[in-house]
């Protein structure tokens, strides 16, 4: 029965926060009057804001209450607007240990510390981790060591022993102080012991409170831990998830709704799993990519917000058990399988997987019309021209001989009629003149359509018209100033002198200060994605909103590559492409799409699906050494790597010794975005190495849910329960509450 199968979530879900607030630990008290007029739905969740703060300034919305508990509990002041905790932090150190291994379990740490401890004379101890990864939740670790140094000389002697997959972490320490922290409240200071715990509750519940500039809902507290004062978030799970969606898929850059709820079960699985992870200090996450990212309801938006409340309570499972719902940005076309980047055993949902599909759908677009290349000052503004002409600024017309022919003083009223029109202004009727068309000429010409005076007026120094203009000695008054002010203000380009006289203005360059003109007033391309094609008929995302727009039959398309836009005749959409369009009467009449790298992998629209990084020898040299004890660095050899080509095992050559680097250390060491990656060298004229060049795929720790990948499956039709199947093999979608 479904009851049955969920009661081991149902019990983190429902029990565990009723205990949290109605049997409740001692800070909180027994009597639930406490809370009356403030309630968290269940389930809720403890967020970690800050460890170790020293200056934390609360601020409410409308009034909040301020409670002091311990032993018992004492309401020390209601509608207040702002408190103030000093934390007495006087005394900080960092330590140093070298970690030798991860453990799942606190039985197998302690073992494999009794065995070390027996082969080396340092202290060895078994702690839990934190941020061992999802499967390694306990370390093995080696001394406590004032300096770097010490740590590094006891890495050499675990080496010499065999242990060759060892790390020094840092850990921040605070001495405990008499005076653990004080509240400033209303102006007085009330001294507070070590046991306190300071709880902030909203006045009613359509109030907030804010730290550090941002609002959070639910309530804060505020009590001193071993690692220093420790402020926390706690709140409705829900809630929890609309300020965590949004920071970790955005959903103005990824805005599918399929997309989303598969990120939102993601979140909401990863939450769910490791309650508890930082519970000696109070709390189940933190608001850090360590955890999940949070970043309170300031963050949410409208799309992330219903993806959260339309999959409320759905976790994903395995065999009837939440899974560690691991997810990352960009996979770079695979994923990898969880052991060969974390520690610990293989876990048959977390597999590598090819962020690919089947065929997708294909659609065509045709048209006859375009132009030859139009040629200015050595540039192809092609694209400018047939944008004007797409909005009737401009007539069509189309050998390129036409655009380098001078332009004279009827053709620029007209045209400039058309872009007033296309404008919305108002286009008065102009005595038409035929005569040559000066530079000059048309600056006072535009700056008198455009009302411009004032512009000219007080937006232009005189040593700017003098020093634009030095080579025009001629040129006085309104024509001069007016002109300069268009040249500096980028609308006419810098002036070349042609003999005693004013270079003419070609139709093309006309066509190009008429499109800055334009751009100034309003953009001269829309920007959208397009979702799919259904024969003229386009249906685009734009600004989070569906839309149908009509392609006109003689609709000019351009082709972007390499931010370079050509003409084409015949384009192939898979959909999910980032397009520019011109709309004039209902219809698209210019449509530009830009093309990304020809691959058929989902996460392809990630600027990180490839990437390069460049690094001297010194550079990555002194990083390593922040880690092991290598001395001058020789070489970098990939040894092992995984089912999607990542580097798993890295050997690091040393003047000093060699080390063999595992899984995501690889990427902490050499500082990388992937490891998904080869090395190339450069060498000087003795061969030693100069310089690594990393060239990569991806972005991030590569297991599981691809963020990226799954926005692109949403994008052509996939469902969030079958994006999440894809990434976790053998799940099945459920509810926990």
């Amino acid at each position: 029965m479904k009851k049955a199968r969920l009661r081991h979530i149902r019990y983190i879900a429902i029990f565990f926060p009723a205990f949290f607030f109605l049997a409740g630990p001692p800070e909180f008290g027994r009597d639930t009057e406490f809370f009356r007029g403030f309630a968290i739905p269940r389930p809720a969740i403890r967020i970690g804001l800050g460890v170790g703060l020293t200056d934390i300034t609360i601020r409410s919305s409308s009034g909040m209450k301020v409670y002091q508990v311990d032993k018992d509990y004492q309401l020390l002041g209601q509608d207040i607007a702002e408190a103030q905790v000093k934390g007495h932090r006087e005394k900080l150190s960092e330590r140093f240990a070298v970690q030798v291994s991860h453990t799942r379990t606190k039985q197998e740490a302690e073992a494999a510390a009794r065995d070390l401890q027996a082969k080396v004379e340092y202290k060895v101890t078994a702690a839990e981790n934190s941020e061992g990864g999802p499967l390694g939740a306990w370390q093995v670790k080696v001394g406590d060591f004032l300096t770097r140094g010490d740590a590094l000389h006891c890495v050499s002697k675990l080496n010499k022993l065999g242990l060759k997959d060892v790390w020094i972490i840092r850990e921040e320490v605070t001495e405990k102080d008499s005076r653990t922290f004080g509240l400033i409240l209303e102006g007085g200071l009330i001294d507070l012991d070590g046991e306190t715990v300071l709880y902030f509750i909203p006045s009613n519940p359509q109030s907030f409170l804010s730290y550090g500039g941002k609002p959070y809902r639910g309530i804060l507290s505020v009590r001193h831990t071993l690692e220093g004062i420790v402020l926390i978030n706690t709140v409705n799970i829900d809630e929890y998830l609309q300020g965590v969606v949004p920071c970790e898929l955005s959903s103005y850059e990824f805005g599918e709704i399929e997309a989303q709820k598969a990120q939102a079960i993601a979140a909401r699985t990863y939450a769910l799993k490791n309650l508890g992870k930082h519970g000696a200090l109070g709390f189940d996450l933190d608001d850090s990519p360590a955890s999940q990212v949070y970043k309170g309801f300031g963050a949410e938006t409208p799309m992330s917000t219903r993806a959260v409340q339309e999959t409320k309570g759905q976790v994903a499972l395995y065999k009837k058990e939440l899974i560690d719902a691991l997810y990352t940005s960009t996979c770079g076309g695979m994923t990898e399988d969880v052991e060969n980047v974390f520690p610990g055993q293989a876990s048959p949902y977390l597999k590598g997987v090819e962020c690919t599909t089947e065929k997708e759908e294909e659609w065509t677009l045709k048209s006859d019309k375009s132009l030859l290349p139009i040629l200015w000052n050595s540039r192809d503004i092609s694209e400018k021209i047939a944008a004007l002409m797409a909005l009737r600024i401009i007539p069509e017309q189309f050998g390129a001989a036409y655009f380098r022919t001078p332009a004279d003083f009827a053709e620029a009223q007209a045209w400039t009629r058309g872009l007033l029109t296309a404008l919305g202004r108002k286009t008065d009727a102009w005595e038409q003149e035929s005569k040559p068309l000066t530079h000059s000429g048309l600056a006072v010409f535009l700056v008198g359509v455009l009302g411009w005076q004032e512009r000219v007026k007080n937006l232009l120094l005189q040593s700017e018209a003098d020093h634009v203009l030095k080579d025009f000695p001629k040129l006085k008054g309104e024509e001069r100033n007016d002109l300069a002010y268009l040249i500096v203000s980028g609308v006419f380009p810098p002036l070349e002198r042609v003999g005693e006289a004013e270079p003419p203005v070609s139709r093309a360059e006309l066509g190009f200060i008429l499109s800055k003109v334009f751009a100034m007033h309003k953009p001269v391309f829309q920007q959208a994605i397009l979702r799919r094609v259904e024969k003229n008929r386009l249906e685009i995302v734009q600004d989070g909103e569906t839309k149908l727009l009509t392609l006109a039959p003689d609709a000019f398309l351009f082709r972007t590559l390499d931010n370079y836009p050509t003409f084409a005749r015949r384009i192939v959409l898979e959909g999910g492409e980032s397009v520019n369009f011109v709309v004039d009467d209902g219809q698209v009449r210019l449509l530009e799409v830009n093309f990304g790298a020809p691959t058929n992998v989902l996460d392809r629209p990630s600027p990180f699906h490839r990437w390069q990084v460049r690094m001297s020898r010194q550079e990555l040299e002194s990083r390593i050494n922040q880690f092991y004890p290598i001395g001058r660095l020789i070489d970098l050899i990939p040894k092992e790597r995984g089912v999607s080509k990542r580097v798993t095992e890295l050997q690091i050559v040393g003047s000093e010794t060699q080390e063999i680097v595992n899984g995501l250390k690889i990427r902490w060491v050499l500082g990388l975005r992937e490891t998904g990656f080869v090395v190339d060298k450069e060498v000087d004229e003795d061969g030693a190495v100069t310089h690594f060049t990393f060239s990569g795929r991806g972005w991030g720790h590569g297991v599981g849910l691809c963020q990226v990948g799954a926005f692109r499956m949403a994008q052509i039709g996939f469902s969030y329960k079958e994006i999440l199947k894809k990434y976790y093999q053998g799940i099945t979608i459920d509810k926990a509450y």
